[in-house]
């Protein structure tokens, strides 16, 4: 009798293994044709990561295969289904689930038809050319593939234009507020020469190191491409926009005021911050963040002993010529000297840093005017180019001198760059666990890094304390205002008042912010949320281990898996905590 137990026994145990090894194969396979299948449909995402094999490809972008890709989508979730997660070791278990979230996440959104509404004043069509900016040009070859890619431009002009049409007969278009904006933008890409042409810049100091023939032919391809391909398609689209979308283009901002927009944001706000939160809830979390703020930034005010009143002193932060600069070389400068501060105090704050370096580099002319103060953009993926905090330089009579700090904290070290750089390093992961980006994580790590500048020595001054405060409040107003424009009616002249109201940034950068957020519904509700999470499991940590809180263990833990949703993240911490 017990030998038939111990032969049950092992049996079990057999088939045990036999099932993990099976759900392990499945999944993998699984893994390995979604990240070829995902490379495949967005070749120019695969061209910035390193990837060579697309680099003539901008990705079929018509209605068809947008139609087929979310078949595809829908064919991978049920074959995900399949698999028994219950089955898969501890580590698979995650990526599964990771995995699943992702597939169910796109698969619900596409009933919205976002891909109709094509066009973004921030940067979209009409801005192409700064993807040569984020690609490698080593050699001839890859100045050839920039070429071929150049001559199907019209392709992808047409696709948008069948997108925007369609978009227009269904009543779903953009904002007339954002799509004034793009006439200009437009209008940059239909030159008379095509050495005058942004995309020719790549040719215009080609490497020495090619010989004279090389860079004779190439100079003659391109330019033979842009005017006969690349200038053409562009005054096609300019017409197509000026004479048939723009006026078309509605005057309501709220995504509430397009068919079927609530159940939209409230989608976008539950993908964006990965809650459950409703609108409503993210509302209120927004107003008592903001007069959380507004009692701290009162304690500065009374330090430095300014008698006015709070909206007068936000006038005389705007307005004082003592923080800003006169030029743009001189706020570069600031920029590229305090990133050099950050860099020697990361080892307070982390016992693993990434291997990868960034640079700080000048936001492009051509979008500067209309987008935001910073932005960064990730590392290739095989190492072939840095990450790059870019600054924009765009009227520094505008961007304080007391922002800067907190901005490259965020932007560069301990924020975006750090962040990023380490999961893209991460060991032994599914590749779309290195590239995946929860925003509620990724941007309420980088919020929450605006904080940790007191660890590292910043913020002495009391104004760039102030300019601390400034970007916590910042985001503690997008929750109100986004919440506001696309739920609960909010015009943008209210939405522009509250936020002038309650932080000292510039009447430029405000207006920037509020038609971003009019433009990206849901994507601003991720960073306060996601920093309150973040705030809460250290809150936690510190008070459960006391003295024997180690805020490097604590951060290395925190990163070590990469961007997650916020519930798997705590789910995470809090067994990292029971194990101490």
């Amino acid at each position: 009798m017990k030998f038939v137990r111990i032969t049950l026994l092992l049996l079990s145990l057999s088939g045990a293994g036999a099932a993990l090894a099976d759900a392990t194969s499945d999944f993998q396979a699984l893994l390995d044709e979604h990240w070829e299948w995902t490379l495949a449909n967005s070749p120019v995402m695969a061209s910035m990561m390193g990837d060579r094999r697309y680099n003539r490809e901008w990705g079929d972008n018509s209605l068809a295969a947008i139609e087929k890709q979310h078949v595809e989508t829908q064919a991978f979730l049920r074959r995900a289904y399949t698999i028994d997660r219950n089955a898969l070791a501890a580590d698979d278990q995650l990526n599964y689930e990771l995995f699943r979230r992702q597939l169910q996440d796109d698969a619900d959104a596409h009933q919205f038809d976002a891909h109709l509404v094509p066009f973004d004043h921030q940067g979209g069509i009409q801005n192409l050319d700064i993807l040569a900016s984020r690609l490698r040009f080593d050699s001839v070859a890859d100045y050839d593939d920039w070429i071929v890619r150049l001559s199907k431009i019209d392709d992808l002009v047409d696709e948008t234009i069948a997108l925007a049409e369609q978009g227009r007969k269904k009543g779903l278009v953009a904002p007339a507020v954002l799509m004034q904006r793009m006439p200009d933008q437009l209008a940059g890409q239909v030159v008379e020469f095509a050495a005058d042409s942004p995309f020719f810049r790549p040719f215009a100091a080609l490497p020495e190191s090619f010989s004279p023939a090389d860079r004779e032919r190439l100079r003659a391809e391109a330019t033979e491409v842009i005017e006969k391909t690349v200038v053409p398609a562009y005054r096609k689209l300019d017409r197509y926009f000026n004479s048939k979308y723009l006026p078309a283009a509605r005057d309501s901002i709220g995504l509430s005021a397009l068919p079927n927009g609530s159940a939209w944001y409230e989608h976008q706000a539950r993908s964006y911050t990965t809650t459950r939160l409703s609108p409503d809830e993210i509302h209120r979390i927004g107003l008592d963040e903001v007069k959380r703020i507004r009692d701290e930034m009162a304690q500065v005010i009374k330090e430095v002993e300014f008698a006015g009143s709070f909206q007068e002193f936000l006038t005389y932060l705007r307005t004082d010529p003592q923080f800003y600069f006169d030029n743009p070389d001189d706020l570069y400068k600031e920029y590229l000297a305090t990133s050099k501060r950050l860099d020697p105090e990361l080892v307070k704050l982390f016992g693993k840093l990434p291997r990868m370096p960034y640079g700080v580099k000048p936001i492009p002319d051509s979008i500067a005017p209309d987008t935001t103060t910073a932005y960064y953009n990730r590392p290739a993926a095989d190492g072939s180019r840095p990450g790059y905090y870019f600054v924009n330089l765009y009227k520094p009579e505008v961007r304080p001198r007391y922002e800067i700090e907190v901005l490259s904290v965020h932007e560069a070290v301990p924020g975006h760059h750090l962040q990023l750089a380490l999961q893209q390093e991460l060991g032994d992961v599914p590749m779309f666990r290195r590239f995946m980006g929860f925003t509620a994580f990724v941007e309420g790590w980088g919020l929450y890094s605006e904080r940790l500048g007191y660890d590292m020595g910043l913020y002495q001054d009391p104004y760039s304390r102030f300019g601390q405060l400034t970007y916590d409040m910042w985001r503690a107003v997008r929750l109100v205002v986004d919440t506001g424009m696309h739920y609960k009616g909010w015009t943008r002249e209210q939405a522009i008042d509250f936020f002038r109201d309650n932080a000292a940034k510039t009447e430029h950068d405000i207006v920037n912010e509020i038609d971003r957020y009019i433009a990206w519904p849901g994507q601003a509700l991720a960073y306060k949320i996601g920093q309150l999470k973040i705030l809460q499991i250290r809150s936690r940590a510190e008070v459960q281990l006391g003295d024997n809180f180690d805020i490097r263990a604590f951060h290395d833990e925190l990163l070590g898996a990469g961007a997650l949703p916020l519930d798997l993240l705590e789910q995470r911490m809090d067994s990292w905590l029971a194990a101490q």
